[in-house]
């Protein structure tokens, strides 16, 4: 078994061990544990049963995860991509009116498209094209937007009730038991994120949902396990076009694939400086691998109804432990698939149990802005344009529109429109006509 390891990993040539592997691939788990529960509170807002979620949710983390092992040899960890969920809920069910097949049919067709671009370079090609400015801050406005959905499902945040068109938003009756529970969260989160904890989201979660438990705000399980639920697997459609037309699609699709293409480049470069896999010339070797991975990984979550899956940044979690090689990526993706017995705790948890996750995770990636260089008034503006449209129109394909928009009509006033890829200008004109009938 040692030998096959050997050959199949390179774990000793990594300088690893298969203890090491086993501990790093079990801290990468304990890290992303709480998207099982997560991913269903912002999918059963679309109407999608949470236990079912979960169980699905597990599958598609778990055998994408083994599959990235195994392909790439990398202790790289996949599952569904919070933001891309949020957009499914938020966006493209709450405000297009699509039904919750109908979103997880833009995912397939995301997923489907993303996967081609691979295979054929493309992706590579529109990676030149959006300056890192935009790169930076969709993954920030994403961040965002996913706390203020926090702040929202814990009650701290509510729609304004006050005469006139302001103020949109208020605090919320922080005397609540439900602003409480969402509260204790969200302090054991972060207290436990700067101590740098493992698995400090998944304890937050719990703490809060013991104690919604304890004062009568959550029913207790009737379960501990159960038979996975796999109603689910296949419930898309293609409905989404002509609900939204040609163009509306076109852009829906677009957009998810902009949001899912740089999330998980930038998320590959990061863990591959963490762990030193990076050459002398700062590229990842087996890259196409990886992309060809996570593309099929954002297809079968649009096929299971998880959303898109992607390559996750808490992988460096299991990296910091040691983890250097895919076997690492094989121990979560088992660890994923054994949760799929685990989804009756899904009915139990609320919604602001979950919301302090969603807030950590924001202010987590919203960290991308601190990348972008300020004094570049073409490109911080429209960095900056980005990050904050996306929360407050509820709109991550909103905020990448107005971004590039913004940036060509900015760099072009500056002068440089020499600097503008010609590929951008179509972006920027399908957006643009994409406001335009809307």
């Amino acid at each position: 078994m040692t030998g096959w390891l050997e050959r199949r990993f390179g774990v000793r040539t990594a300088g690893s061990t298969v203890r090491r592997e086993v501990v790093g691939g079990a801290t990468t788990f304990m890290t992303m544990a709480y998207i099982l529960f997560v991913n269903g509170a912002i999918l059963g807002s679309a109407g999608l049963p949470p236990a079912q979620v979960l169980t699905a949710t597990a599958l598609v983390a778990g055998a994408m995860t083994i599959a990235m092992g195994v392909a790439t040899r990398y202790p790289f960890a996949v599952a569904p991509g919070m933001g891309i969920n949020a957009a499914v809920a938020g966006s493209l069910v709450a405000i297009q009116g699509l039904t919750a097949p109908e979103a997880m049919g833009v995912i397939v067709a995301e997923g489907l498209a993303i996967t081609i671009l691979v295979l054929i370079g493309v992706r590579e090609a529109i990676l030149d094209a959006i300056p890192r400015s935009l790169q930076r801050a969709i993954g920030a406005g994403i961040g965002l937007f996913l706390a203020l959905i926090g702040l929202a499902s814990g009650g701290l945040v509510v729609r304004s009730t006050g005469p006139g068109p302001l103020p949109v938003l208020q605090l919320g009756d922080i005397a609540s038991p439900r602003v409480l529970i969402f509260l204790v969260g969200l302090v054991i989160a972060l207290a436990l994120t700067v101590r740098r904890v493992r698995g400090a989201l998944l304890i937050a979660i719990a703490a809060a949902t013991a104690l919604a438990l304890a004062i009568g705000e959550a029913p207790p399980p009737a379960a501990l396990v159960s038979t996975p639920d796999f109603g689910l697997l296949g419930a898309f459609s293609f409905g989404f076009v002509a609900k939204l037309g040609a163009l509306g699609a076109a852009l829906a699709i677009f957009s998810l694939m902009l949001s899912d293409f740089f999330d998980t480049v930038g998320t590959v470069v990061g863990l591959g400086g963490e762990g030193g896999f990076l050459d002398e010339s700062g590229r990842l070797p087996r890259m196409r691998r990886v992309l060809v991975v996570d593309s099929l990984a954002a297809l079968a979550g649009g096929l299971a109804s998880t959303s898109s899956a992607t390559t996750y940044i808490e992988s460096a979690s299991g990296i910091a432990d040691g983890a250097r090689t895919g076997l690492a990526s094989v121990v979560t993706g088992a660890l994923f698939l054994a949760a799929m017995f685990v989804a009756p705790l899904a009915g139990v948890i609320p919604a602001e149990a979950t919301a302090s996750a969603l807030v950590v995770v924001g202010f987590l990636m919203s960290g991308m802005l601190a990348e972008v260089d300020w004094r570049d008034l073409p490109h911080a503006a429209p960095a900056f344009l980005t990050a904050i449209v996306m929360p407050f129109t509820w709109s991550i394909s909103n905020g990448i529109g107005v971004g590039v928009i913004a940036h060509v009509l900015l760099m072009t006033a500056a002068g440089r429109i020499r600097e503008i890829h010609p590929l951008l200008w179509l972006v920027a004109a399908a957006f643009a006509a994409f406001f335009a009938l809307a």
